[in-house]
């Protein structure tokens, strides 16, 4: 089968289990369950919609030629003045004594 037909396949199955809780639905009353149930039916027919929009669209373009630019990182220690006020976390304070 091709992939349109799989799609209507899919998209007729749906319809039946739609029909199929609705029938469960008169039958049950509108409890928790069956809510859930109408809201699960009603995401995949959402999802259906969207599948079938991106491969109406056709496959998704990639890059031809990704360029990546490295980041030289010197092997000189860091200035310290950086972690002036910073605190060890997890290490407890300078001092040796917890908070």
């Amino acid at each position: 089968m091709s992939l349109q037909d799989e799609l209507t396949a899919v998209e007729r199955s749906l319809d039946g289990l739609v029909r199929s809780v609705g029938r469960l639905e008169a039958q049950l009353d509108a409890c928790l369950d069956i809510r859930r149930l109408r809201s699960d039916t009603d995401h995949l027919r959402e999802s259906l919609t969207l599948l079938k929009q991106s491969v109406a669209a056709g496959p998704p373009r990639r890059p031809s030629a990704v360029v990546e630019e490295m980041v030289t990182i010197p092997d000189a220690p860091y200035d310290a003045t950086l972690w002036t006020d910073a605190e060890d976390e997890g290490l407890g304070s300078r001092n040796g004594h917890a908070p």
